[in-house]
């Protein structure tokens, strides 16, 4: 019991620790935005303008929220969290490589766009993909469940899924998900992972509410990479 009080304690100062993350990479985005404009930096490539910047660490770190949420959740969302998991270390390993070029995550996308190898399985480009589509999953389930929070879990899981992963998944993946959806938490356990006790339920639905609202800000950036790079329609098996 002591131990379930701890991790609910932890995923709620995680909550709290992304929005501020979020928060943060938005005033980064304007200031490299002001910065750019201040020098009157030309246009680098064609696709994209020269203030397109997606710093990578922050954005592992927003990830590493939904691997810590799916932590506490325990192992019946064990797919997923692998499949973030290993898309995390790609990114890092990659940014490991050239820590100041690739501290922006546009800079690896061009790197593997320029070689043909975005689309190759083990790519950072695939798994930048993946990763935001599963931000996208967390977004839409936070949401539901900061708009009720006595909302039915498994019906706002397969709702987020329907509409977030579904699309871009093949049989294979369809058909591990389906089982994991139906073991997920009910609405008691899994709202007991998002709170502390010093966290009452209208404080946690304005969590939700800043953290969703931030987040969906932020992915409509990323989707306009995905788009821009031609990347927004990979699918899975």
């Amino acid at each position: 019991m002591k131990r379930r009080r701890e991790m609910e304690k932890q995923c709620s100062s995680e909550l709290r620790s992304t929005i501020d993350e979020l928060s943060l990479l938005a005033v980064m985005k304007l200031k490299h935005h002001r910065h750019l404009h201040h020098h009157n930096d030309p246009v680098i490539t064609d696709d994209l303008p020269n203030d397109t910047h997606i710093p990578t660490r922050p954005f592992l770190s927003v990830c590493n929220f939904l691997l810590h949420l799916l932590d506490k959740i325990g192992p019946t969302m064990a797919v997923l969290r692998q499949d973030i998991h290993r898309n995390i270390l790609r990114l890092e390993k990659m940014q490991e490589l050239d820590p100041v070029l690739y501290s922006n995550v546009v800079e690896i996308l061009k790197k593997e766009a320029s070689e043909g190898t975005s689309r190759k399985m083990s790519s950072c480009s695939k798994a930048f993909v993946w990763l935001t589509r599963s931000l996208d999953f967390t977004s839409t389930l936070l949401d539901l469940i900061g708009k009720d929070l006595g909302v039915n879990i498994e019906q706002a899981v397969q709702e987020a899924y329907e509409t977030t992963l579904k699309p871009w998944h093949g049989w294979i993946s369809s058909t591990a998900y389906r089982v994991a959806l139906k073991l997920v938490p009910d609405n008691k356990t899994l709202i007991g992972i998002l709170m502390s006790e010093t966290v009452d339920q209208e404080t946690l639905k304005e969590e939700l509410k800043s953290f969703t609202s931030l987040l969906a800000s932020f992915l409509n950036e990323l989707h306009t990479i995905l788009e821009t790079y031609k990347l927004h329609k990979v699918k899975a098996t």
